[in-house]
């Protein structure tokens, strides 16, 4: 009789599926509580991770986003405002631009405020992130996006040699809609591990 049988292949398939599932749980859940902790501390910089634009205007999403990084920067945690983004299909100016021009209306002094050049991916963004900190000695970054951005955040930067701590926007339209932000959280229980594995 050969080894795998028929229902030995069923359990085993079972098997798998049960431990994916659970690992996936586990991502999702780990996800969740670095999404819930905000670590605002003081940073050499704060970065603020793009979000859809629309005909030079920050989406409702980025739009939160700039404003948590704006009033963190108010509060004194950092002399400095990376921008990152990227530039959507049709556009003519990057994410990134739009965020400076935003900031820089909201009252902050031009010196303190710099658009990264355009990243195409969470991973490229925070690249040029990285970059900016060239020659610097320290690195400490204060990284600001929505809650289920954080975990994946942290795990790119700490292998671009940042020092990175997370600040969630406290006012995101995800955050306030429980079923999109759900959504979110569950798809980053998958791009957690291929972050992990792959790193982008």
């Amino acid at each position: 009789m050969p080894f795998w049988t028929l229902r030995r292949r069923f359990v085993a398939a079972t098997a798998c599926a049960i431990v994916l599932a659970l690992g996936w749980a586990a991502v999702v859940v780990a996800v969740a509580l670095a999404g819930a902790h905000d670590q605002a501390t003081t940073a050499d910089a704060i970065a603020v991770l793009g979000a859809a634009q629309y005909n030079g205007r920050p989406s409702p999403v980025f739009r939160a986003r700039l404003d948590h990084a704006a009033a963190l920067y108010q509060r004194g945690l950092a002399p400095v405002v990376l921008v990152t983004g990227g530039v959507g299909s049709g556009d003519t100016v990057s994410e990134s631009e739009v965020g400076r021009r935003y900031l820089l209306k909201a009252g902050l002094p031009e010196s303190a405020v710099v658009a990264l050049p355009a990243g195409s991916s969470t991973a490229a963004s925070l690249h040029g992130v990285a970059q900016w900190f060239t020659g610097k000695d320290s690195r400490r970054v204060l990284l600001v996006s929505d809650g289920f951005h954080m975990l994946r955040l942290q795990i790119i930067a700490g292998r671009l040699g940042l020092v990175a701590f997370t600040s969630p926007a406290p006012n995101s339209p995800i955050r306030s809609n429980p079923r999109r932000n759900a959504a979110y959280f569950l798809a980053e229980g998958l791009k957690v591990p291929v972050t992990w594995v792959f790193n982008r």
